[in-house]
């Protein structure tokens, strides 16, 4: 796979994170910036997209690190969200969507860097390109829209009290 040592590092933190949304979608419905999964995908997410600032298959920045700081980005506002308007009921509908378009967004370098890579010595996808990378990324975006929607429903419901 030839990764650097940033490379791998990289790699495993990113997979940690992605297990935190994972965990958190399962467990609440959501990423859950308060419990501990929310937490682990804040945090691993923020380290992921600042050692990808560091990565370049072709040298220089690329569309890659623009994703990275743009993640950087979504998770911040999320946060402030979640810690400085607490009370706030429609800042949690925005909050869901940051944290889960910001997830949305990781699997897009993921899916395929993974795809182009695995299994070793013959993998999936050749390049970019192949079809097998636009079509995964088309079924992700779909559970995304679908999720985007179940979470605004569920949190509506919440907003006004009904569990």
């Amino acid at each position: 796979m030839n990764l650097s040592s940033l490379g791998i590092f990289h790699t495993i933190i990113g997979i940690t994170a992605l297990s935190g949304a994972i965990i958190g979608f399962i467990k609440y419905g959501k990423i859950n910036l308060a419990q501990p999964s929310g937490k682990v995908y804040f945090y691993a997410t923020a380290i992921t997209s600042l050692t990808a600032l560091g990565i370049s298959k072709n040298g220089g920045f690329n569309a890659g690190h623009v994703f990275s700081l743009f993640i950087l980005v979504l998770i911040a506002v999320a946060y402030f969200l979640s810690v400085s308007k607490k009370e706030s009921k429609k800042a949690r509908y925005f909050e869901n969507f940051l944290l889960s378009f910001s997830f949305f967004l990781s699997l897009v370098p993921t899916v395929n860097e993974t795809l182009t890579r695995v299994p070793l010595g013959h993998p999936l996808a050749k390049d970019i390109k192949d079809p097998v990378i636009g079509q995964t990324l088309l079924v992700i975006f779909l559970l995304f829209i679908a999720g985007s929607v179940f979470q605004f429903i569920k949190q509506k419901k919440e907003n006004v009290g009904i569990s």
